[in-house]
């Protein structure tokens, strides 16, 4: 495989990488930041334009992840309230 097929194959990881991290910000958000961070990586290694693409694409995974990741903390916390008294500060 000569470096330009290398190139491209790192694109194509990192735009399904970034599809997958979208995805999974819902339902595991630790692993679609896993996978965000991931591509994110791997897209920095091409400059073609599905490795921009996926650039974005991961970005939007990395923020869906944390600000979701946000929400079940909060969440938890006020179930965690509600169950132990001496919790609040």
């Amino acid at each position: 495989m000569d470096m330009v097929e290398k190139k491209e194959v790192n694109g194509v990881v990192a735009y399904t990488l970034g599809i997958v991290s979208i995805v999974l910000a819902f339902f595991s958000s630790l692993a679609g930041l896993t996978f965000g961070i991931i591509g994110f990586v791997k897209s920095r290694k091409d400059h073609s334009e599905l490795a921009k693409t996926a650039k974005k694409m991961n970005l939007i995974g990395i923020i869906l992840s944390l600000i979701v990741f946000a929400i079940q903390v909060a969440i938890l916390y006020t179930k965690l309230i509600k169950i132990i008294p001496g919790l609040t500060a």
